[in-house]
């Protein structure tokens, strides 16, 4: 893309952008011309402007998000991608882990959002909330995951309804993708070798494709998954 592409000069905010999704959102912002900020706990590409953040930590994603966007003078979207799982049946999953997974999943989606939207008001910019096929169909032992996505399909339609003309929304729902995610699973809740799993630069040109839509227009919502994808519908 050059550096006249609609993109071109965009500040944009990425959860989670140090790996996965996040990390081929980050490029792809870059490589339209734009300039990507993370919230993580790890550090990003090299270049990349980021704050450590354990988002798990809701108030602390508040303050970090506010002090990147201060420091950047502004934002022109936000992107969360930033998501966590570890399956289980629910008596098994330790309470501690059931509250994190929710949190980072979800209450850390809304608290980014809020703190960030000053900020994106005053652009007139973009959210794009990252949800999960396991969003709208729910399985066993993903009590916590699906309890957190089905959250966030709430939140962004709710959000959405809210913000109809100050700032556009767009709830992504994406399958399964070849990432890390699904590392440190036990290996019965990994994807075995021919699984239907999307590439994340794919997942991500569709995020940028909700990111690039003219005033007035909005992308409300996307599901982007392999073609033969086994969780959705």
């Amino acid at each position: 893309m050059t550096a006249t592409s609609p993109g071109a000069g965009r500040t944009v905010l990425v959860t989670g952008g140090s790996s996965g999704l996040g990390a081929a959102v980050v490029a792809a912002v870059a490589a339209s011309g734009g300039r990507p900020l993370v919230l993580d706990r790890r550090p990003p590409a090299d270049g990349v402007s980021w704050t450590e953040c354990d988002l798990a930590d809701t108030r602390a994603a508040e303050e970090a998000t506010r002090h990147l966007a201060e420091q950047a003078g502004g934002l022109d979207a936000v992107v969360t991608a930033a998501g966590m799982d570890v399956p289980g049946r629910l008596a098994d999953v330790p309470g501690e882990t059931w509250d994190r997974i929710v949190a980072v999943d979800l209450l850390a989606t809304a608290a980014v959002i809020r703190a960030a939207l000053p900020f994106l008001q005053t652009s007139g910019g973009r959210i794009v909330t990252v949800a999960s096929t396991l969003g709208v169909k729910a399985v066993s032992d993903a009590t916590a995951y699906c309890a957190a996505k089905f959250g966030v399909v709430g939140f962004t339609r709710a959000l959405a309804a809210e913000l109809a003309g100050q700032v556009g929304v767009t709830l992504l729902i994406p399958g399964g993708m070849r990432t890390a995610f699904f590392d440190e699973r036990d290996p019965q809740y990994k994807p075995g070798p021919d699984a239907n799993l999307n590439d994340p630069v794919d997942t991500a040109a569709a995020i940028m494709f909700a990111l690039n839509q003219p005033p007035g227009c909005a992308v409300r919502e996307l599901v982007v998954c392999a073609e033969q994808e086994t969780s959705y519908p």
